[in-house]
C-alpha cells in the first residue's frame, strides 16, 4: 500500500504564514503525495480568510476552524482524527520547522521506524532560531520532562513541535494533552517500538509572534503531573519516594516519643523502625501499588518485611564499606547506602511483593548524524 503523508499544522492568527508553508511544502515534497490539514483557532478574520482560500484553491489543503476548543495540543489531536494519510507529520506554521527536513524524516520511516523526531540537540542540530530567554525556557521544560517521565528520557528534544509518526502510533490511544507539548503526550501514551532522532536547524521566525505565555508554562506543569499519575511505572516511583520520606518522619517522631518516655535507646530505635516499616507498607499497599494488590495481605506484608530487612543490611553494608574501607564521610556514606537500599526495596517490592510483570518489550531510540542524513548528497 502506498504511503500518504498528512501534515497537521495548528494555526492561530498566522496571517500570511500558511501561504508560505504551502509554497515551501510543494517545493520540498514535489515528488510525494501529501495533504495539509490546518487546524485553526484564529480570531483574526484575515487569517481565517487566507486559510479558507487555500483550501478552496487546492485539494491538498483542508481547513478546520474551531470555535470552542482551544490549544495547540488538542488542535494536533483533531488533526490526527481528520488525517487521511497513514503517515502523519506535525509542524508549526511559522516556518521555524524547515519543510525540506520532511524528506529526511520520510526516509527514516521507510527504514522501519515508528516515529522520527528532528532534534536541535544531536550532532548537526541547532536551536539558533530561539532567543536566549526562549532557549532557557525550552531547556527547563525539556529537562523537567526527561526527569519526570521514563519514556521521555532517551529523547534529546521531547518538547519539539516537529515530528513524523505512523498513524498506528496514535490509533486507539486516548490522547489528553494540556497546552502545547503534544510530543511528550505521544511519547508516554503512544504505541511504538522504534524511534529515531535526526538533526535539524531550528529557523528564526519569519512572521507572527510566539504563543508562549505563563499560562502555557503552567499548563505544561499540569500536563507533566497528569502524565505521571496516568503512567503506573512513573507514578509508583514517585509515590514510593514520598512514602519513604513519610517513613523517615514517622521514625523520628516515634523515636523521640519513646526516648521521652524513658525507654532504652535500642528499644526506642527498634520500636520506631517497626512502626515506620508498617506505616510504609500500608501506604505503599494503598497508594503506590493500589492497583496491584493480589493474594493475602499477610503474604504481602511478609515479603515487604523481608525485603526491607535485606535493604537495611544493604544500607549497613554500603555504609561500612564506604566509611571504614574508603574513608568517605559518614553522612555521605549513609546517604549513599540509603539510596542503594531504596533502589533495592523499590524493584524487589515491585516485582516480588506486588508482582508487577516486567516489561516484555522495550523502545529502541536511535540517533542519525548529519553525515548519515546527507550521505546520498
Amino acid at each position: 500500500m502506498s504511503k500518504i503523508l498528512t501534515i497537521v499544522v495548528p494555526t492561530y492568527n498566522e496571517g500570511e504564514n500558511p501561504k508560505r508553508v504551502i509554497t515551501a511544502l510543494k517545493e520540498a515534497l514535489c515528488e510525494r503525495k501529501f495533504e495539509v490539514v490546518f487546524v485553526d483557532d484564529s480570531r483574526d478574520e484575515r487569517s481565517m480568510q487566507i486559510l479558507a482560500e487555500l483550501a478552496e484553491e487546492s485539494e491538498q489543503v483542508r481547513y478546520i476552524h474551531r470555535e470552542v476548543e482551544r490549544g495547540l495540543g488538542t488542535a494536533v489531536v483533531r488533526g490526527f482524527e481528520e488525517a487521511k494519510g497513514n503517515l502523519i507529520a506535525v509542524m508549526d506554521a511559522d516556518l521555524q520547522h524547515p519543510p525540506e527536513v520532511l524528506n529526511d524524516m520520510l526516509e527514516q520511516i521507510e527504514l522501519g521506524y515508528d516515529m522520527v523526531i528532528p532534534s536541535r540537540f544531536v550532532p548537526g542540530g541547532d536551536d539558533g532560531g530561539l532567543s536566549s530567554f526562549r532557549k532557557f525556557v525550552s531547556f527547563t521544560a525539556r529537562v523537567m520532562g526527561q526527569f519526570a517521565l521514563k519514556r521521555v528520557r532517551p529523547i534529546s528534544d521531547p518538547t519539539s513541535g516537529f515530528f513524523l509518526i505512523r498513524k498506528e502510533v496514535v490509533e486507539g490511544v486516548k490522547l489528553q494533552p494540556i497546552g502545547w507539548k503534544i510530543l511528550i503526550e505521544i511519547l508516554v501514551r503512544g504505541n511504538y517500538d522504534k524511534v529515531v532522532e535526526i538533526p535539524y536547524r531550528f529557523q528564526a521566525r519569519i512572521a507572527g509572534s510566539s504563543n508562549m505565555s505563563l499560562r502555557e508554562q503552567w499548563n505544561y506543569l499540569k500536563h507533566l503531573t497528569r502524565l505521571i499519575l496516568d503512567s503506573p511505572e512513573d507514578r509508583r516511583a514517585y509515590f514510593f519516594a514520598a512514602v519513604g520520606i513519610s517513613g523517615v518522619v514517622i521514625n523520628m517522631l516515634v523515636y523521640t516519643i519513646c526516648v521521652h518516655l524513658h525507654m532504652a535507646l535500642w528499644v526506642s530505635g527498634i520500636t520506631a523502625g517497626i512502626v515506620a516499616m508498617i506505616s510504609n507498607f500500608v501506604l505503599n499497599d494503598r497508594l503506590t501499588w493500589f492497583d496491584s494488590r493480589s493474594g493475602q495481605l499477610w503474604k504481602r506484608l511478609f515479603k515487604y518485611v523481608v525485603t526491607s530487612l535485606i535493604g537495611i543490611g544493604i544500607n549497613t553494608g554500603v555504609l561500612s564499606v564506604l566509611a571504614y574501607g574508603l574513608h568517605v564521610h559518614y553522612i555521605v556514606a549513609n546517604a549513599i547506602g540509603i539510596i542503594v537500599a531504596m533502589i533495592w526495596n523499590f524493584y524487589v517490592n515491585n516485582f516480588w511483593t506486588w508482582n508487577i510483570e516486567r516489561q516484555k518489550t522495550s523502545v529502541t531510540v536511535a540517533t542519525v548524524t548529519l553525515e548519515q542524513v546527507n550521505v546520498k548528497a
